[in-house]
């Protein structure tokens, strides 16, 4: 098949030429035949048979050239350089040099204002911060308990929605600013709920926390931000009446009567931590489960009404998962409940070496 549209190829690009010669050669035999009546025919044999032994011999070398040229420029296809700056025999390679540095012109400015509009929300976020604060320290002198707390629900979402958008500003740059060690997951955990503690408090939430000395290789603080989104995906789709039956396939022991709204259990493996972050709340369906971190993508749960999502908190999640490493899978059972796994495995990726001894080094991707 390849051969096959090779030689197409090659026609398509040699018709003009074989019709010219063609003219050219049934020209000369019309000259011959008619303008010279006592011209011998075996000469034009024997000058017939000398020219189409040429054009054959031509042709074969131009077939073989062209043949070569178009197995060089599937290699060069396959390169993720430009050509005209790898391939010296590049035709007009002023006129692509040219163009090359007209785009990668655009593509600087362009870049540069993302760049500036990023700094720009970071600027925002952090001096919004400022009377977000002052807000929080003054709702604790209201007086009515009741609307202290409707105030102080309001105020932490948004401080919640904005170290998101901080985060999640830093996130969609190039540089993306690992600092990764040795870190407690326990430790992890443990910072994630703290920033959640408001919510989890209000809503009832019964935590249990199965993490022991376990140490992973990552960034703790973007560790934490995966957290922080799971813990609020778990807030904003928790059943009013939690369900206590029996749940199969589970990486721990059977649950009890008293089962948590939320649990953290930690397994190692050989060659891998397994960090599962399971809830029971709606729950997701099937149909949603493979499309759950696209980008945009809200789901069905969000057609009743009740829960008002953007679609990219699971996305960031995964994002800044794969950006450090590691894996994030998801199962869930419609109604019963939701596990997330993280999946830190052993590697060297990140590990520097130095004479120091064995410090690892800041990562930037």
């Amino acid at each position: 098949m390849r051969r096959e549209g090779m030689e197409g190829g090659y026609l398509k690009t040699r018709w003009k030429c074989a019709l010219y010669c063609g003219a050219v050669f049934a020209a000369f035999h019309f000259y011959f035949v008619f303008l010279m009546p006592g011209g011998n025919r075996e000469y034009l044999y024997y000058l017939d048979f000398l020219l189409l032994t040429l054009a054959g011999a031509l042709g074969a070398l131009d077939y073989r050239a062209f043949w070569q040229w178009q197995r060089e420029s599937r290699r060069l296809l396959e390169q993720e350089e430009l050509i005209c700056r790898v391939y010296p025999g590049f035709v007009n390679q002023e006129l692509a040099e040219h163009d090359v540095r007209i785009l990668e012109e655009q593509l600087r400015e362009r870049f540069q204002e993302s760049c500036d509009l990023q700094d720009y929300v970071a600027k925002w976020c952090h001096e919004l911060k400022l009377p977000l604060a002052a807000g929080l320290l003054i709702q604790g002198k209201i007086p009515d308990g009741e609307l202290r707390k409707d105030m102080r629900e309001q105020l932490e979402r948004m401080n919640r929605q904005i170290s998101s958008m901080l985060l999640g500003c830093r996130l969609q740059g190039e540089l993306f600013d690992l600092q990764v060690r040795q870190v407690r997951l326990r430790e992890c955990v443990k910072t994630a709920i703290q920033n959640n503690q408001f919510f989890l408090i209000q809503k009832g939430f019964v935590i249990k926390t199965l993490v022991g000395e376990e140490t992973v290789r990552t960034d703790p603080a973007w560790l934490v931000y995966v957290l922080d989104q799971l813990i609020a995906n778990a807030i904003k789709y928790l059943k009013e009446e939690e369900k206590t039956d029996d749940k199969e396939d589970k990486p721990w022991e059977e649950p009890q009567a008293d089962m948590p709204k939320l649990r953290f259990q930690a397994v190692r493996e050989p060659g891998a931590v397994r960090l599962f972050v399971e809830d029971y709340g709606v729950g997701i369906r099937d149909c949603d489960l493979p499309r759950i971190f696209e980008k945009g993508f809200t789901g069905q749960n969000t057609h009743n009404g009740k829960y008002k999502s953007t679609g990219m908190g699971l996305y960031l999640a995964a994002k800044v998962v794969n950006r450090m490493g590691h894996e994030l899978k998801v199962e869930s059972e419609y109604g019963n409940y939701t596990r997330f796994c993280i999946v830190f495995r052993e590697n060297s990726y990140y590990e520097v070496e130095d004479a120091a001894g064995g410090e690892a080094a800041r990562g930037i991707l």
